[in-house]
């Protein structure tokens, strides 16, 4: 009776996930992000050091730094969706093989056309682990209640990863040479291969049916021509420019193709019924909006750090990092604001609360004001990460286990367009707000102030070259204008904010945890132990 009774309760709780190693595995899939995050970044502070030692062309230096971003964010879906076919730890033990050779590559490129594509196959190697991590930890936390734990961990480890990276590239600069910020990959990985074979837990979907190769392609090729067009929109290119319109049209007609497809066949890529969930849909809505409103103005906030207060990078960086440690304690905190408030009051307070801090940041002016500055980013990372935890927990939550690995990848593709188009929208919207206010400046030629209306840093420069009181009068014009340009991109993403606070409505009121039984996956050293206790 008593063996019967001890196999039982071994078989409960392997079903549930239970055993102290599911933690080691959370270990293990945060250090795959932190690796990812950080190379996302790392590489901004080194773009001078590579310009001076590589003489990369303009177009050139523009693929160097937007290929990983580019190609990582086309191969989320395909990837994702593969992992749920031939298992996911088997493809991110690849990803984590693939981003270690590629570190090395970039590492040791001596010219643009290596790095390049070492920073391509380094997107191959990020779009192989990032929805594997969300996807394996959706499997090892069967329990609603402790995988929301394991997810506000995951989320405050990114944030931790995005601030890292410009500050571990300087570190690194200051010491060795710009390969560095690849090189220092390849120890982690080499120790990331072997832990994660002997830890992580092999999980798939059901299996039924021929994997969509074609949907696969379809959906990859789109998003690189969606994503393309909308970083050239970001980086300031004509609108009607052809090589703008044709991957925007492309992409957008390859992913409308894709969408028929999948509803067409009889085991799809995606599910598309998850997108007739409503917490599903909202969840991926309320990640866009996000992101939509935030990135594009932590690109022009730190124009205003550098160029309006004159602070230095390192400066600009350490002024940021309150928004950092923000983020990581709404992760932290995160799995108990959800179990208290629900999905539903979670992600429409974080809205709320974002948009009270990007209103608050409207104040700022010419004059440095760190107390108000350092108000308005704890509130904004706060809110920030209230918002998009409470919809990656619901989204994932909400997708059925077998559909794991797709429902992370759509969610990291939501994150990722959101990035983009929010880098394009408010960067038109503060370039139409600042360009007319150097219309007229007195003393200074209309072709000078033509050049001057391209940004804020062309104008310092122009104004450079005029001197006297002309150069005084237009830099002094394009610091207004600039700071007139900031006030009216915060109240749009301000807008941007409330409109997702209220898409937050449609989610559910209350956390509705499962039972953990159903489908979970054992890791390796839980099953051996479960069947040691079962046949004594």
């Amino acid at each position: 009776m008593s063996g019967t009774t001890t196999a039982a309760a071994a078989l409960r709780r392997r079903a549930a996930g239970a055993g102290a190693n599911r933690w080691a595995v959370l270990v293990v899939l945060c250090v795959s992000l932190l690796l990812v995050a950080v190379d996302a970044t790392v590489l901004h502070v080194a773009v001078p050091a590579v310009t001076e030692d590589l003489r990369p062309g303009g177009i050139e230096l523009l693929w160097i730094v937007d290929i990983y971003p580019l190609v990582c964010a086309s191969l989320l879906i395909l990837f994702g969706t593969l992992g749920d076919r031939v298992g996911r730890r088997r493809v991110l033990l690849l990803g984590y093989a693939l981003f270690g050779v590629a570190s090395g590559m970039a590492a040791l490129a001596d010219n643009a056309q290596v790095l390049i594509a070492a920073r391509a196959l380094l997107g191959v190697g990020g779009a192989m682990i990032m929805p594997a991590t969300l996807s394996i930890l959706r499997q090892v936390f069967p329990d609603r209640r402790e995988r929301a734990l394991a997810i506000g961990i995951w989320s405050a480890v990114a944030a931790v990863g995005a601030a890292v990276g410009p500050l571990l590239g300087g570190f690194l600069l200051e010491h060795f040479w710009w390969g560095s910020v690849f090189l220092v990959n390849i120890p982690l990985m080499l120790v990331s291969l072997p832990v994660g074979r002997l830890l992580l837990p092999e999980s798939k979907g059901d299996g039924t049916g021929p994997w969509d190769v074609i949907g696969a392609l379809m959906a990859a090729a789109g998003l690189f021509g969606m994503v393309l067009g909308v970083k050239r929109l970001g980086g300031g290119e004509p609108v009607w420019s052809m090589f703008t319109v044709l991957p925007l049209v492309l992409g957008a007609a390859l992913l409308v193709a894709f969408v028929r497809r999948q509803r067409r066949r009889a085991y799809p890529l995606v599910d598309l019924k998850m997108f007739a969930r409503p917490a599903f849909s909202t969840s991926v809505g309320c990640i866009v909006l996000a992101m939509l409103a935030l990135v594009g103005l932590e690109l022009i906030a730190a124009q205003y750090l550098q160029l309006v207060l004159g602070l230095s990078p390192l400066e600009t960086g350490l002024r940021l990092l309150p928004l950092t440690f923000a983020a990581m304690a709404a992760g932290l905190a995160g799995a108990r604001m959800l179990r208290r408030f629900g999905p539903r009051r979670m992600v429409s307070v974080g809205f709320c609360l974002t948009a009270f801090a990007v209103v608050l940041l409207t104040a700022l002016g010419r004059t440095d004001d760190c107390a108000l500055m350092l108000a308005a980013f704890v509130l904004l990372g706060f809110g920030l990460e209230t918002t998009l935890f409470g919809a990656y927990e619901s989204m994932l939550s909400e997708a059925p286990q077998e559909q794991a690995g797709g429902a992370a990848a759509i969610g990291e593709t939501s994150y990722q367009l959101g990035a983009g188009i929010g880098i394009a929208l408010l960067g038109s919207v503060m370039n139409a707000a600042y360009a007319p206010g150097l219309s007229g400046v007195p003393g200074v030629p209309a072709s000078a102030s033509s050049s001057a209306g391209h940004s804020l840093g062309e104008a310092y420069e122009v104004a450079a070259q005029l001197g006297g009181s002309a150069g005084a009068a237009l830099r002094h014009a394009a610091r207004d204008a600039f700071v007139h340009g900031l006030h009216v991109t915060l109240l749009v993403s301000a807008g941007l904010l409330v409109l997702g606070a209220v898409m937050a409505l449609r989610l559910p009121r209350t956390m509705q945890c499962e039972e953990a039984g159903a489908g979970a996956v054992e890791v390796p050293a839980q099953r051996d132990a479960a069947e040691s206790r079962v046949s004594v």
